[in-house]
């Protein structure tokens, strides 16, 4: 339905499309990927309008409707179901089951319904723009990390209603595993064009990687080849009996051409500094509980736990629902109205949620404030860990004041990766990243010779790293030690939660 023929564009010296083709054809469902700052969401923006290519073009057909995603955060209604049934099609306005049936996934009850949409946190309005988005039923979808404020639960219930999604689907995500359960094709932003397979993101990355060994391989026997033929004509070019085999040569390679060497992608390469630690217990909780209030009912409520070395450890429950406060709780960043958390006298931790960006420095760049962590951290180290996290090149020196929430989040992640630590308390940490950087800090936390403490919702994440789950279950907290599959085998996910 949607056509790009020849597409080129370039900012400054950057040249991110090259004679770029690609087409979203009926019933398509399209992951988009690609490194940060190869032009993912330029031709994103590109489809919907917002960027003209410098040459080529965009084809869209006449009347076809294509919603998307609002990030802005403004309300007219006095009630959510009201706001969202602002997004009903012409003629539908009073067929507000369907907005109904749509909060209802998305984790808002029927009493939230009926609440103001400006009493809701930033994350549950994100998701009365979803249901808005999704209740006005467009053509296409245009979803860019629709899945950044969503709980495991509400995720796996927006997986089905987007499989189940008649029209065509584009999608941006970091979540490798909620973009394959979806779509029906990957399309990869990679040296300037546009790679399209029918299948999931690693059928897609086996392609790339594949063809790049061949054209290796190829380009490396050619270059073999003409080296020979250029010690032949060489050798005899000046001898008048094989003067026409040596000019024949010559045109041949003239004619043939150099392949030349792919430019490298490098692989980002991000690390945790682990300090030494000797004991075997870093932290305990001893019946803590906590209130905004001071009092009942608490969030969390006569909760114990203990925390060695190396122990994987993910806090599971619904969002809004105490999850990060029981981080901040345990990271010191609030202070529990019962029960006591007790931290070795030399364990040194790093926080990373949405609160502690206030502590930069607006006047640093973000290599300054990369290395302002660490006394020891060198301008290569930090531009190491900037380009890791999506600051290459001069954006690495743009400064803390510019940058949006979360540009500022990847510069916290970037100062904790570099702080010697022996405990992390992360929060969503992969939120803001693309695919490969996520997967390069799932890695480190993995080689990681410490402890972490994590929120995070990508359940392939979770398969990798979680050794110990914390289970937020009706009214009770409790433990289950073990790995996510393991949870699911043996417990699962209760009526409540589905």
């Amino acid at each position: 339905m949607i056509k790009i023929f020849g597409v080129h564009k370039s900012f400054g010296s950057q040249l991110l499309f090259d004679d770029l083709s690609v087409a979203v054809n009926r019933g398509e469902k399209v992951g988009l990927v690609g490194r940060n700052g190869h032009g993912k969401s330029t031709l994103f923006q590109m489809i919907l309008g917002n960027v003209e290519p410098d040459k080529g073009t965009v084809q869209i057909p006449k009347n076809y409707k294509i919603g998307h995603l609002d990030q802005h955060l403004k309300f007219t209604k006095p009630t959510v179901l009201e706001e969202c049934a602002l997004g009903l099609p012409e003629g539908e306005e009073y067929e507000t089951w369907q907005v109904e049936k749509i909060l209802s996934g998305l984790g808002f009850s029927e009493a939230d319904m009926e609440r103001n949409p400006n009493e809701f946190s930033g994350g549950y309005q994100i998701r009365m723009n979803l249901a808005k988005l999704l209740v006005s039923r467009p053509d296409m979808l245009m979803l860019d990390e629709p899945n950044n404020y969503l709980d495991i639960v509400t995720i796996r219930w927006l997986e089905e209603f987007l499989r189940e999604w008649e029209g065509e689907i584009i999608l941006v995500t970091h979540d490798r595993s909620f973009m394959d359960a979806v779509v029906t094709h990957v399309v990869a932003i990679h040296r300037t064009k546009a790679i399209k397979v029918q299948g999931d993101t690693e059928k897609l990355y086996t392609q790339i990687n594949e063809a790049e060994e061949l054209y290796e391989k190829t380009r490396l026997n050619e270059a073999k080849k003409r080296k020979q033929e250029e010690i032949f004509i060489a050798k005899f070019k000046a001898k008048a009996s094989f003067a026409s085999r040596t000019q024949s040569r010559v045109k041949k390679l003239e004619k043939q051409g150099e392949m030349k060497a792919l430019d490298v992608i490098e692989d980002l390469d991000l690390f945790f500094n682990a300090a030494p630690f000797g004991a075997s217990q870093m932290l305990s909780a001893e019946g803590i509980s906590f209130s905004y209030t001071g009092k009942a009912p608490f969030l969390v409520e006569d909760f114990t736990i203990s925390v060695g070395k190396r122990d994987r450890i993910y806090i599971k429950k619904k969002n809004g629902k105490g999850k990060s406060t029981l981080l901040k709780v345990l990271a010191g960043e609030l202070q529990p109205v019962a029960g006591k958390v007790n931290k070795h006298p030399v364990l040194k931790e790093g926080y990373f949620g949405q609160t502690n960006k206030l502590d930069m420095d607006d006047s640093n760049t973000v290599v300054e404030e990369i290395k302002s962590a660490d006394k020891s951290c060198t301008e290569s180290i930090a531009r190491n860990i900037a380009g890791g996290l999506m600051f290459s090149g001069d954006t690495a020196l743009k400064k803390i004041k510019v940058l949006s929430g979360g540009e500022k989040s990847r510069v916290l992640l970037g100062k904790i990766l570099v702080t010697p630590c022996n405990l992390l308390f992360l929060d969503e940490p992969t939120n803001h990243l693309d695919m490969q950087s996520c997967d390069s800090l799932i890695e480190a936390i993995d080689q990681f010779d410490g402890s972490v403490i994590m929120v995070t919702h990508n359940e392939m994440h979770l398969r990798a790293v979680a050794t110990k789950l914390i289970v937020f279950d009706k009214n009770t907290i409790s433990i289950y030690d073990g790995g996510y599959d393991d949870f699911l085998t043996d417990v699962g996910w209760s009526d409540e939660d589905i």
